[in-house]
């Protein structure tokens, strides 16, 4: 026991080490010379995994959060999760699918049910209308409706209950947002950004001006457009065009948003996510948005550790031989030879389409099955288990049935 209050204790000092509110010295006792210590100076010192897994210390695993999810509907078995009484976000997730009669399936989540509901709901929160621009790079836009029924926040808790508790980040929010929430300064936003028709015509027109009089005569025709931004003024030269545009953009994209993006903050604090990212932004960045980094097929390979039988045995032989497919196959993913792409594969495996966070827990394993032509997986344990046949053509092609036939990605 005494071993034990150790190790608490332990924990619980670096969570506040790492977490603890920011204390700024008064001026007078600040060399107004000396440089200001950046506030995310701490990262170079800390992965995200590391970041996460510190925050993964306030997870009781002795509770859970119960969901029963439909994967045609995953946003409102998530939504009604959140909304029960006994949902804590410092409980365990276990989550239940139903499959198409309605019937549950029979599994003990022990994470692969979790993972695969948390990569649907990021995939799912994607596309709610309260986000506009690029696919992979979406803003927060104010609607009613989701005010109403509060939204923002559920999404934002979403993202950060998804991170901590060892699914994949969404991928898909603007460097911008993030910046803004994250008390950075940054905005790089472009006219591309816009997705109205009317507004991003106007934006263009006014940033391709080629003379004074000319954008002049726009923002004279666009004054109600601009007037509601707080962008129209009296221009004395050409180069003030970037400014209005810049200006515009910013209007648009943060502060119409405002009461949207307040919430989807309060969200985002679920599990102290918001505090982390603001003191680690250059780090947990790249969690919230799109990175055009993709699994390779030495990644997966090198992942995926075998169990062997021993050596001069004709399992083993027939193992052996399984393996090089296996590494053909990966190629082959890699270079789109199959009906299947290794985000695909790695989903069926694992419950996740890239390796979360937080990272693999536990490390993903290959075994061999006699048993049966088609792969098989148990994504509780992020465990493959790959057919034993006599040549590759067969294994390549029963490998893209089983994968893109399977029905879920729960335990097996």
């Amino acid at each position: 026991m005494q071993g034990l209050a150790k190790s608490t204790e332990h924990h619980a000092l670096k969570y506040t080490e790492l977490y603890s509110p920011i204390v700024i010295e008064d001026e007078e006792d600040v060399n107004v010379d000396s440089h200001i210590i950046p506030k995310d100076t701490e990262v170079e010192l800390l992965s995200v995994s590391e970041i996460i897994k510190n925050l993964t210390l306030q997870i009781d695993h002795k509770h859970v959060s119960r969901f029963n999810i439909c994967r045609s509907d995953i946003w409102d078995g998530a939504v009604r999760g959140l909304k029960r009484g006994t949902f804590a976000e410092n409980y365990d997730l276990l989550v239940k699918f139903s499959d198409d009669a309605g019937r549950f399936e029979e599994c003990v989540d022990t994470g692969g049910p979790k993972r695969e509901f948390l990569s649907l709901l990021m995939k799912e929160l994607n596309k709610r209308p309260i986000f506009d621009g690029p696919v992979e790079s979406r803003y927060l836009v104010y609607n009613t409706t989701a005010i109403r029924g509060d939204e923002y926040y559920f999404a934002g808790q979403m993202i950060a209950l998804s991170i901590v508790h060892g699914g994949p980040g969404p991928n898909f929010l603007s460097e911008d947002l993030v910046s803004f929430i994250s008390g950075k300064s940054s905005f790089k936003s472009s006219v591309a950004d816009i997705t109205d028709e009317e507004i991003g015509k106007v934006l263009r027109e006014i940033q391709n001006a080629a003379s004074l009089e000319n954008l002049r005569d726009l923002l004279a025709e666009n004054s109600a457009m601009l007037q509601t931004a707080g962008c129209f003024r009296y221009v004395k030269s050409l180069e003030e065009k970037d400014t209005i545009v810049k200006d515009y953009l910013w209007w648009f994209i943060i502060d119409r948003n405002h009461a949207a993006i307040d919430r989807f903050k309060a969200g985002l604090a679920t599990l102290q996510f918001l505090t982390a990212l603001q003191q680690h932004p250059s780090v947990l960045t790249d969690v919230l948005c799109h990175v055009n980094k993709r699994l390779t097929a030495a990644e997966v390979e090198h992942m995926f550790q075998p169990e062997l039988s021993p050596n001069g045995s004709n399992r083993k032989v027939q193992e052996d031989k399984t393996m090089s497919f296996w590494a053909d196959y990966l190629l082959d993913c890699e270079e789109n030879n199959t009906l299947v792409s290794l985000e695909e594969l790695f989903m069926f495996a694992t419950g996740v389409p890239r390796v979360p966070p937080a990272g693999m827990d536990p490390k993903p394993r290959l075994e061999f099955l006699a048993s049966s032509t088609f792969p098989m997986a148990n994504t509780c344990a992020n465990t493959l288990k790959l057919p034993l046949l006599d040549c590759y053509s067969t294994f390549k092609t029963n490998m893209d049935f089983g994968i893109k036939n399977s029905p879920g990605f729960g335990c097996h």
